[in-house]
């Protein structure tokens, strides 16, 4: 025996409540197989709730194409961090600079290699802490490192923090979004289930074919279970 099967997704619920919507203004309120209430109620919150649903569906796919291109920001600007201080790392073994020129850098005096760069966090960290460093050791006199230059790394840096910073906003805003659709999945489930206990109230005396096909119309689902057909009403 096929069983009702309730909307599980944003989108099923919006397909029961608009196929319950076409039915309210194919059929005169005495002919609806609900509530002429229920029927106001579904004018009044499907709206909204597609509103919601469209602002919190572009605010995930905008987040998702702006992570993309923040991690070619972090690839690109760890790449000119790490290679900057390298390049520091090969001035010290030429002597051209003083092993204690690290400090400046938040690095220890003896540590001949690159910090962990592998997340944005890091990056945002060691990152700050070249191009700072860089800029103290230049106003007390130091050589140019160049190959790459601060002035670059700068850049890349700055570009990567800038989107670090606008992609954190838009996941701020995408989870702002989504807390609105989770406060109005109860109160549509609820509106749902009530335009279809209504509907099947009404077709109950119909034969079970008949009564699932008529339900069906108003957007009431019904599925077969493994062991039935594999299609659906």
């Amino acid at each position: 025996m096929p069983y009702r099967r309730l909307p599980n997704t944003d989108q099923a619920r919006l397909r029961a409540l608009k196929a319950a919507l076409e039915k309210g203004r194919q059929n005169y309120p005495y002919d609806l197989a609900y509530s002429q209430q229920l029927y106001l109620d579904i004018q009044g919150v499907l709206p909204q709730f597609e509103q919601i649903v469209s602002q919190y569906n572009f605010s995930k796919e905008r987040q998702a194409k702006y992570g993309k291109l923040l991690a070619d920001q972090f690839k690109e600007a760890r790449i000119y961090v790490s290679h900057f201080i390298q390049v520091l790392n090969f001035c010290i073994i030429r002597k051209e600079l003083k092993p204690e020129v690290r400090k400046m850098f938040g690095l220890d005096v003896d540590d001949k290699s690159v910090p962990d760069l592998s997340t944005e966090q890091l990056l945002l960290h060691w990152g700050k802490k070249v191009v700072e460093g860089e800029e103290r050791r230049m106003m007390t006199g130091g050589t140019r490192i160049y190959n790459p230059s601060i002035a670059l790394v700068k850049v890349k840096f700055e570009k990567f923090v800038e989107y670090f910073n606008n992609h954190k906003n838009l996941l701020q805003t995408t989870q702002k979004m989504h807390e609105k659709v989770v406060d109005m999945r109860d109160r549509i489930d609820h509106l749902i289930v009530k335009i279809w206990n209504g509907v099947e109230e009404c077709y109950k005396d119909l034969p079970g074919d008949q009564r699932r096909s008529k339900c069906a119309h108003y957007g009431v689902v019904y599925m077969f279970r493994k062991d039935e057909k594999s299609t659906s009403l």
